[in-house]
């Protein structure tokens, strides 16, 4: 049923980019404009977000349905969200490849020619990824359900895009601060923020509200995407350190080199005395990381139990959101797939942890 699913998403995707295509007239722009979004969107990727959406809906839908093309649609604007986010992330990240391929501001470096061809590229991407967001609020306009719950979950789609945006405020801020002028709890906030509310609060809690769920399963919902969110995010920051640049489509680089303020991080600071804690700090504010670099970072990490301690806090909130699971009084069918989609997300985890001597 899942593999369908994302079949399914996938036509939605393109179907509705072709609809596009037509109905603004891409093409009348610049080629490269719709080509660009097209090949951005339609990348491989797990449609985590939309399928959330559509087994929310599903799961809490009174009436037995027939899954529209409408409501297919409506879960894409989860996908334009994520990618609209993605592109200027990548701007603000200075990255060169995302899953495995040039950036949107890579591509648009190629949109003409130009003197400064690293500005052009940043000043359309920009623009492209605002083309994108607008794109999203249509696919979700596209829903054939009751006004009232389709008016309350668009503006709940519209907050999260706000949250989001607020927690890459913050993100962004916290890369022009010292490690220990950076909690703890500001990393928290940071990861409910910038991950968590759109990934896995805003699809849970909309497919749920489309369908006309209690508003006490609504807030349960929010509670286990802020869960499964944080949980994600740290994963993410361990994965950035101690996976492959194969396997994650960037560079392995590029989180030390940003400086960016995780929980291995802070906590690793936390830990250090020294002439320990100096070499550390030497190595995040150097101005070109290296292989040798990672490897040391690396071994802090393990050395401090930062590594243990942050796998710690992932399991923490899987055991939490398992408790939540059980309170909910969605079809069971689709706890069942929601479980599943979330605790395949966290394999990684798994084997960071197997291959370092660490219990997960």
């Amino acid at each position: 049923m899942l593999t369908q699913m994302r079949k399914k998403i996938d036509q939605s995707l393109d179907t509705f980019l072709s609809k596009a295509y037509q109905n603004y007239r891409l093409d009348q722009i610049d080629p490269i404009l719709f080509h660009g979004i097209r090949d951005f969107i339609l990348r491989p990727g797990k449609r985590i977000r939309p399928l959330l959406l559509i087994c929310s809906y599903k799961g809490y839908c009174r009436k037995r349905i027939r899954m529209t093309p409408s409501i297919y649609y409506v879960s894409t604007c989860i996908e334009l969200l994520h990618n609209f986010m993605l592109i200027h992330d990548d701007i603000i990240d200075r990255s060169d490849l995302r899953r495995g391929k040039p950036t949107m501001h890579k591509m648009m470096e190629k949109a003409a020619k130009a003197s400064d061809r690293q500005r052009l590229g940043t000043d359309l991407s920009i623009v492209v990824g605002d083309i994108v967001y607008a794109l999203a609020i249509d696919a979700f306009l596209s829903i054939n359900e009751h006004r009232d719950r389709k008016e309350r979950a668009l503006k709940y789609f519209i907050q999260t895009a706000v949250f989001t945006a607020m927690g890459e405020f913050i993100d962004t801020l916290h890369g022009t601060k010292t490690v220990p002028q950076v909690s703890e709890k500001d990393v928290f906030l940071n990861y409910s923020l910038k991950t968590a509310r759109y990934t896995f609060d805003c699809p849970l809690v909309v497919g749920a509200i489309l369908a006309g769920a209690g508003e006490q399963d609504i807030q349960l919902l929010a509670e286990l995407g802020l869960l499964i969110g944080q949980a994600f995010q740290i994963q993410d920051d361990i994965i950035g350190v101690f996976d492959t640049q194969k396997n994650i489509g960037k560079s392995i680089l590029s989180d030390i080199a940003e400086s960016k303020k995780t929980l291995l991080v802070c906590h690793a600071y936390s830990q250090l005395q020294g002439k320990h804690k100096a070499r550390f700090m030497e190595i995040f504010t150097k101005p070109k990381i290296t292989h040798k670099d990672l490897l040391a970072v690396r071994k802090i990490f393990i050395e401090t139990g930062s590594l243990a301690y942050s796998l710690d806090h992932i399991l923490t909130r899987l055991r939490k959101s398992e408790k939540i699971f059980q309170q909910l009084q969605i079809k069971e069918q689709y706890r069942r797939y929601v479980q599943r989609l979330l605790l395949e997300l966290f394999h990684q985890s798994r084997t960071i942890a197997d291959q370092n001597g660490l219990p997960f």
